[in-house]
């Protein structure tokens, strides 16, 4: 049987766990369709998912549609889960992107449909709520080819729209207004298909072959076909399953080559133990196997150590659930194109590979967090709990990030929203007893050097305590590189655990520039190498006074790499988001105006209906003003929505943030702090 993993995606409230409920109930799989508003969903299982009536926690289910096994991923709509959206892309065979045929296409939908065709995942559109009153598919097919893409293809046309009787006819093999659609974007996607085309071949305008031609280039991302109906009322629905059976393309993968899956969810289960998500792309995992679990290195995807495991050899597998027809029974195996959920991975984290990774696989390309808030335990004897608990969310998620400051005896906490927030402050109550406050809440900046920069010490110097000599270079790397590191010197002047000291202590330095924000965009070179060689007693002991260890290493580099980055500057630089704003035309002279106060560079405007629309870029840390100002601004009409663009050049003063290492700027402080 075909299987296929499909992930359904949109931006919040445009229908997508509905439209996985519909989709459940048509392979039989539930009796009763759930309610978002009701709150008793299959996927939204977490209690806040129901009480807020949204989607926090991506979600798989298996049901078995017209013969094609599908396993689907229901994923958050929110911005401030855009993270646990992307993840999920990576293990995706095909994609429906749901639009609101009310709303039409929204800020968080060009977010979603940019990063679908960055991977090139295959993607479906479905245009839903064609029973809401206001709903236009025409106008939303317009918006789709302007906003998201021109290479789209409507499947059929809507009626009764705006009705309960609103509906959803696909075109037939007769439909000249398909075939010409169809053989003009088709056309534009493939030259072969153009010159038979331009050459009046009457063959490529059968239906047959305009739709083996469709299926063919859906599969390779190249044409975005569109359907449309309601997921309340089950219009559209049988449509846009043929659509998954006959366009998507089917779970490859090699079952007779070595194990190779992507983790991309981890949970914990009643016992505290990780529940790993795997999705197979090559081979099989069984019961008992000692599995390696490599973690990427960086930004390109490189891989780094491996799970110590057992014997060294890797996890031991303890138990394997895969996703089967509605439920995930216990399996003794879970092979090439599935999705398994494996206990006994205790250090797996999201994005590990559970294997062998994979040759040029996908890199992870997460939009930043741009919050950073102090997080702060009611009672002060749940201090040591809450750092626990922290961990553990970080795991599940790891663009949580953690600071702890020892000298304020603070816990930072880096978010992408309030809602986030909300969800973090719950999950602590209700699953680890732990109630918490936010103290305070402040914006991400960043820190890219602005030149070039090289120091070293010596030796044996009096200036230097440490038994190692290091030399760094510093210089800007390209944007989105983040950080790298490379030897100007021979790889065997030193044993190789001292080089993997010194990188390890630049990336871990990095985290606080010059002015305490993390530092990205930097290619670092170690110029100089020098090691006093492993001294011993008589006796034959060795003797770490005389001899280079790591550490010697570990505490030299921080001073060497803050002296060549002073040397190079930083530049500070705050997040910038990206804007979508609607209110009614006549309040654009107010509207504009406080945007400009607020830092924002309005770059477009244009009518929609009876309002206008606005959007350009704002600094992060203005967006939270902007959305308390805008009711008054709009008699309560406007709406706002924005997503992480990138990073600018902060204006005027470069905010600083307080360092929690101990500080390698003031190389006497330092030297009186750590000591060989």
């Amino acid at each position: 049987m075909k299987l296929i993993n499909l992930g359904i995606l949109a931006h919040v409230d445009a229908g997508k766990t509905s439209l996985t409920e519909r989709l459940l109930h048509a392979a039989g799989v539930i009796d009763e369709i759930g309610s978002v508003d009701a709150g008793n969903t299959q996927t939204d299982s977490l209690d806040l998912e129901r009480r807020r009536g949204i989607t926090i926690k991506s979600a798989v289910v298996s049901f078995v549609l017209d013969g094609v096994t599908v396993n689907l991923i229901d994923t958050p709509g929110h911005p401030d889960f855009i993270a646990e959206v992307e993840r999920v892309l990576n293990v995706l065979d095909g994609a429906v992107l749901v639009v609101s045929a009310v709303e039409g296409v929204q800020a968080q939908t060009r977010v979603l449909m940019r990063t679908l065709r960055r991977l090139r995942i295959p993607t479906l559109l479905f245009v839903n709520k064609l029973d809401r009153r206001g709903a236009d598919a025409e106008r939303v097919y317009a918006e789709i080819a302007e906003k998201l893409t021109p290479a789209v293809v409507p499947m059929g046309r809507a009626y009764d729209q705006g009705t309960p009787h609103a509906g959803f006819l696909p075109y037939g093999p007769d439909d000249g207004a398909f075939a010409t659609a169809a053989a003009e974007v088709l056309a534009d996607a493939d030259d072969g298909f153009l010159a038979a085309y331009v050459d009046g071949d009457g063959d490529v305008l059968t239906d047959g072959r305009l739709r083996h031609e469709l299926a063919t280039r859906t599969a390779r991302a190249r044409v975005h076909p569109v359907f449309a109906g309601s997921a309340i009322t089950g219009a559209g629905i049988a449509a846009l399953v043929s659509g998954i059976r006959d366009l998507l393309p089917t779970a490859g993968g090699d079952p007779d080559a070595p194990a190779s899956g992507s983790v991309f969810k981890v949970d914990r289960g009643p016992g505290g133990e990780k529940i790993a998500y795997v999705r197979m792309f090559d081979g099989a995992v069984h019961l008992r196997d000692q599995v390696p679990v490599v973690r990427p290195g960086g930004s390109g995807g490189a891989t780094g150590g491996v799970d110590g495991g057992v014997d060294g050899g890797g996890s031991k597998v303890t138990g394997i659930r895969v996703f089967d027809q509605g439920a995930a029974p216990v399996r003794p195996v879970v092979r090439a194109g599935q999705i398994g959920r494996l206990t006994g991975l205790a250090d797996v984290r999201i994005g590990d590979t559970v294997g062998v990774p994979r040759p040029g696989g996908a890199a992870h390309h997460f939009a930043p967090p741009t919050l950073e808030t102090v997080v702060v335990p009611v009672r002060r004897s749940d201090k040591g709990a809450l750092h626990l608990a922290l961990t553990q969310l970080a795991e599940q998620d790891p663009l949580i990030n953690l600071r702890q400051d020892d000298v304020r005896q603070e816990i930072y906490v880096s978010l992408y929203g309030e809602v986030q927030k909300e969800v973090v402050a719950t999950t602590l109550a209700e699953e680890y007893g732990i109630e918490v406050e936010f103290a305070r809440t402040s914006v991400i900046c960043v820190e890219r050097p602005i030149g070039k920069g090289a120091a070293y010490d010596l030796i044996g110097t009096d200036a230097n305590p440490y038994f190692a000599t290091v030399g760094l270079r510093v210089e800007p790397a390209r944007p989105g590189d983040g950080v790298s590191f490379g030897l100007d010197v021979e790889l065997g002047s030193m044993p190789p655990a001292f080089f993997t000291a010194v990188e390890e202590t630049v990336k871990e330095t990095l985290r606080q520039g010059l002015s305490g924000w993390e530092v990205g965009d930097i290619a670092v070179f170690m110029t100089h190498s020098g090691y006093y060689a492993r001294q011993s007693h008589s006796h034959g002991t060795f003797d770490k006074s005389m001899s280079s260890t790591a550490g010697d290493f570990r505490y030299l580099t921080p001073l060497v790499l803050m002296a060549a980055l002073r040397q190079a500057g930083t530049v500070v630089c705050e997040p910038a988001h990206r804007f979508h704003l609607e209110c009614p035309a006549d309040t654009l002279a107010a509207v504009v105006p406080a945007l400009v106060r607020l830092g924002g560079v309005p770059d477009s405007q244009q009518p929609k209906g009876s309002g206008a629309v606005v959007e350009g870029e704002i600094p992060a840390a203005r967006v939270h003003e902007l959305q308390q100002q805008l009711p008054g601004l709009t008699r309560g009409e406007g709406m706002l929505d924005s997503t992480f663009e990138r990073y600018q050049p902060v204006r005027g003063p470069a905010p600083t943030r307080p360092r929690t290492d101990h500080n390698p700027l003031d190389r006497r402080e330092y030297l009186r702090v750590v000591k060989r």
